[in-house]
């Protein structure tokens, strides 16, 4: 039993949970093949679009995806600035039938060098699917070479 956003979710094993599974990683893989198509908009197809949707990361709390759209846009102002997204090492567990929390990390390949970090997403399943409701991405600077000895 669980207690999320005021209701009571019993998660539960089996077919219902694996629907979910797939299909939020569904939802993740599509924005990546948005974001490596330069196409920002449909990335940002992948969030609710609410005023209660909720990111954070290195420069604070953003509210409401239109600040989402538009922090998005001043960050990644075209595709070199953009470079091609992958997330792996996904774990989507299913909190409730209509709610899941998605931990990953994210690399990004760009001109300017390579970024990455990790995330951590909620989601819950609306009429036109599951979307993400709040995001906490940071980044994990990568391991320093080693010196030579």
């Amino acid at each position: 039993m669980l207690a999320a956003g005021g209701l009571l979710c019993f998660a539960g094993a089996g077919g219902p949970a694996n629907s979910a599974n797939v299909a939020v990683r569904t939802v993740l893989d599509e924005q990546a093949s948005a974001w490596n198509r330069g196409d920002v908009d449909g990335f940002l197809a992948g969030y609710w679009n609410s005023d209660q949707t909720v990111f954070a990361g290195s420069q604070g709390i953003t509210r409401g995806w239109q600040a989402l759209k538009e922090r998005y846009r001043k960050s990644y102002p075209d595709r070199k600035a953009m470079g091609t997204l992958t997330f792996s090492d996904l774990e989507v567990t299913v909190l409730c039938p209509d709610a899941a929390l998605a931990l990953g990390k994210w690399h990004l390949d760009r001109e300017s060098g390579p970024i990455g970090g990790v995330f951590s997403l909620v989601l819950r399943q609306f009429p036109e699917g599951w979307r993400i409701v709040a995001d906490h991405t940071s980044v994990v600077p990568e391991a320093a070479p080693a010196r030579a000895q």
